[in-house]
């Protein structure tokens, strides 16, 4: 059985639109993808009673391309991932290695004690420890009693 649609001439516009667009995207994006390209940094932020721990994966990336700064409790991680040319004159089949600067920036919620902060590398992944300061670390409260006085009950 056959169903009848009611002629909506903006709805047809609309798909003609987006068929221009798809083809403008298609057509022109490829000239942008031989440009170095900036990307985003991926973390895992983790919080325990004392410090923070930072994990960012950087594979392929040399340790001494990594720039990491703390100002006014905000942490910014910044490199740059150079493009390989040991393939001279070479027509790629799939490229999707990434290459580019990169820079992140975070806020830390509690303030840090910058000068103690310890950064290692291993197998791509940047751990960085950062020790709270003393006035955001967590105390424990020691809870006072009133006197006692010891002495005999009087008879009454």
């Amino acid at each position: 059985m056959a169903q009848l649609i009611r002629w909506d001439p903006f709805r047809e516009m609309m798909q003609i639109r987006e068929a221009f667009d798809r083809l403008f995207d298609e057509t022109f994006a490829l000239p942008r993808l031989r440009e170095p390209m900036t990307w985003t940094l991926a973390l895992d932020v983790a919080e325990k009673d004392n410090a923070y721990i930072v994990k960012a994966s950087l594979p392929g990336v040399n340790p001494d391309d990594i720039d990491i700064s703390i100002t006014d409790n905000v942490l910014t991680i910044r490199g740059e991932t150079k493009v390989e040319k040991d393939i001279e004159k070479a027509e790629y089949h799939l490229r999707e290695r990434r290459y580019g600067s990169f820079s992140r920036s975070i806020s830390l919620p509690a303030p840090v004690n910058a000068e103690a902060v310890e950064a290692s590398y291993e197998n791509g992944v940047l751990t960085l420890h950062i020790p709270k300061a003393p006035e955001a670390q967590p105390r424990k409260i020691a809870v006072k009693t009133g006197k006692t006085i010891e002495g005999e009950a009087s008879k009454a």
